[in-house]
């Protein structure tokens, strides 16, 4: 396990000691978002590092989804700005966003349920697969190619959870904790320089947690990204986190270590409420 040492870097962020030297995979710089004047979330800075584990936390209803649809570009921002990979992504499509390196799942799973698990991965793999307009109408030798190297891929990335056993399963028929798993590898599936993880473990039992925690460290390890997660879950935020930052109210609260974070009076405030005088 990486050591966990933190240090500043501008905007007020922090990464890992690491990754310092080497161009944050995202940064935001004062984001922000109103909807009918109403600010959602206000004056959002920080940086991750390309080798980060890092969390986004707060109450229910600080801003958190809010924060990722922004940075996937769902909403586009009122304010402030995204660089994603040192790029600005201001005015582009979701889709061309997770073409530029960021994938996420979801809170509530989003799978193709009706369709296999491995079409579900392909769905993943498609703005990677290289075939002509041609090809892809008459089904020739060029689009057969590319359907098999996408299922070889497919089946590969299955491996890493363990479930190419699964592949001709459909994806709505899986236990709940299998559709977690197969929601984050089609996300892997797009090649992201970072993976945002919305509530991974949510709905599952003490193992399946303690599983994913290890699944998200190799991840970062073997697929060489940046993984941000949203999760109510202490345990594994303290546990897998190395910077994490808490939301409240739509506007940061505190940036730090797990250790720093756990101990900070604004933190316990948030959560727990003012005691009373």
């Amino acid at each position: 396990m990486a050591e966990r040492i933190m240090v500043p870097v501008p905007p007020k962020a922090i990464i890992p000691s690491r990754d310092v030297g080497k161009r944050p995979i995202l940064e935001t710089h004062h984001l922000g978002i109103e909807f009918g004047g109403l600010k959602a979330v206000d004056d959002i800075d920080f940086a991750i590092g390309p080798s980060e584990i890092c969390g986004l936390i707060g109450p229910n209803g600080a801003g958190k989804t809010t924060v990722f649809n922004l940075l996937t570009n769902v909403y586009q921002p009122t304010r402030g700005t995204i660089l994603l990979d040192g790029y600005d992504t201001k005015g582009l499509s979701p889709d061309r966003v997770n073409r530029m390196g960021i994938a996420r799942t979801f809170q509530n799973i989003r799978l193709f349920s009706n369709m296999s698990v491995l079409d579900n991965v392909k769905t993943g793999l498609h703005a990677n697969m290289k075939t002509s307009f041609l090809s892809s109408i008459t089904h020739g030798f060029g689009y057969s190619k590319a359907e098999k190297e996408a299922d070889e891929r497919a089946i590969e990335l299955l491996k890493f959870f363990n479930m190419e056993h699964l592949k001709d399963h459909q994806a709505g028929a899986l236990p709940y904790g299998a559709q977690r798993r197969l929601e984050i590898v089609r996300a892997l599936a797009t090649k992201p320089g970072i993976l945002l993880l919305d509530e991974p473990a949510a709905g599952m039992n003490p193992s399946e947690t303690a599983e994913l925690m290890e699944n998200i460290r190799r991840i970062r390890d073997e697929f060489n990204i940046a993984v941000m997660l949203i999760e109510h879950d202490m345990n594994l935020v303290m546990g897998i986190c190395e910077g994490i930052c808490v939301l409240n109210y739509g506007r940061i609260i505190a940036k730090g270590t797990p250790d720093e974070i756990k101990n900070n009076p604004k933190v316990i405030e948030a959560y727990l409420g003012k005691k009373a005088e």
